[in-house]
């Protein structure tokens, strides 16, 4: 990720999630702004979902996600994204969709 970095901060999460959140089936999208020149990205995966290869697969395509549309994201954004069990068997074109739509209402897409 050439303009952000890695969100691992707990209370950073914490004061994300008392924020509105859009949702749809497959995820859901947590943004605020940071005050700086970066965005910082989250990616929360719970272990309903599945085993470990399982969530590490789920959030290793999310982060592609963002990598691949990294350009199209304004600056200065925190940003956790939250998976849903749908998001397990979904096809990575509807992923991608669903992330993107998330975003557009959050506000976060230039």
């Amino acid at each position: 990720m050439r303009f952000s970095s890695s969100l691992k901060l707990n209370h950073i999460f914490r004061k994300l999630y008392h924020t509105d959140g859009k949702a749809n089936g497959f995820l859901v999208f947590y943004a605020k702004a940071n005050h700086t020149e970066r965005n910082r990205v989250g990616i929360t995966v719970s272990k309903k979902l599945g085993k470990a290869h399982v969530r590490n697969r789920v959030r290793r395509r999310l982060r592609e996600i963002y990598r691949l549309n990294e350009a199209r994201f304004a600056a200065g954004y925190d940003i956790v994204v939250v998976a849903r069990s749908r998001c397990v068997d979904a096809d990575f074109s509807k992923l991608t969709a669903a992330y993107l739509s998330l975003a557009e209402k959050a506000g976060v897409l230039r």
